[in-house]
């Protein structure tokens, strides 16, 4: 194996480890303060502002978060082929069920988008 590709991987592997913590941080705040928002969601807000304040540089966590995003797709396999499992659950109620979650998928692609469009043109603006 390549040296680039050792560091490479370790350099992941270190971000990886980082994002980590601050989902593990947001889980022990939510539960010390019993707060009704998941861990998760507290350790992706404190993300978002130390990143924001510049206290954790974006190239600390960027390629650890890239190799996520990349392998996300996967997680979602399990899933798909569970439901398989049950035949009954995808006819009658669940073609309503199934038809429900495209519609908020497709709703979801298009206020990504038309929010990133307006992100990317504020951005645009400042530059010039």
């Amino acid at each position: 194996m390549k040296k680039c590709s050792v560091r490479r991987s370790a350099i992941i592997a270190v971000q990886i480890i980082g994002l980590f913590i601050f989902s593990y941080i947001g889980d022990l705040i939510s539960s010390l303060l019993k707060l009704p928002i998941p861990g998760s969601i507290v350790g992706l807000l404190l993300l978002f502002l130390c990143l924001h304040f510049k206290i954790v540089p974006e190239r600390y966590i960027k390629e650890g978060a890239g190799f996520i995003l990349v392998v996300l797709p996967l997680f979602f396999i399990p899933a798909t082929v569970g439901i398989i499992q049950y035949p009954d659950f995808l006819s009658g109620k669940g073609a309503i069920l199934i038809g429900i979650v495209m519609i908020s998928t497709f709703m979801t692609m298009i206020v990504s988008g038309f929010s990133s469009q307006l992100v990317e043109n504020k951005m645009k603006e400042k530059e010039e």
